[in-house]
């Protein structure tokens, strides 16, 4: 896998991949960006997201499950000291449909285990929740 990333002045980045995608990348204005763009750590989070995301549909539907809707919410805490990486990241997992509990924290439980290769990229502890059609479950995985 191979990305390159080009320098557009002053904090300005735009990352290009290879399947042909521009991301644009950017500081805050308090450390001389333009706010043109996501910050790093935040793609961080959104690559954390899209990979556990995306391992969880493929097993939902393998299970021959009907998801209406899903949705993520990432937060992510940082060191206070440089290099400020992420000490923890939690993420709960909202979805809509007629998906049994023990079958949704199954495939939260595959993907945090065994196949998102982005959290196993980190050194974070990495926690999830879930709701199931607005119901919050009562295990933390």
């Amino acid at each position: 896998m191979k990305t390159t990333v080009t320098w557009n002045g002053n904090m300005s980045f735009s990352g290009q991949s290879a399947s042909g995608v521009t991301i644009p990348m950017d500081a805050a204005k308090d450390v001389g960006g333009n706010d043109s763009g996501a910050r790093p750590m935040e793609l961080l989070l959104h690559g954390l997201a899209g990979c556990t995301g995306i391992d969880i549909m493929l097993i939902l539907r393998k299970m021959r499950l009907d998801v209406r809707a899903f949705s993520m919410e990432v937060e992510g805490t940082r060191a206070e000291d440089h290099p400020k990486r992420f000490t923890n990241i939690h993420i709960h997992y909202a979805l809509e449909g007629d998906l049994p509990e023990e079958k949704v924290i199954r495939a939260i439980r595959l993907s945090k285990e065994k196949y998102c290769s982005v959290s196993h990229s980190l050194n974070a502890a990495i926690t999830a929740s879930y709701s199931i059609n607005g119901v919050r479950g009562k295990e933390t995985i």
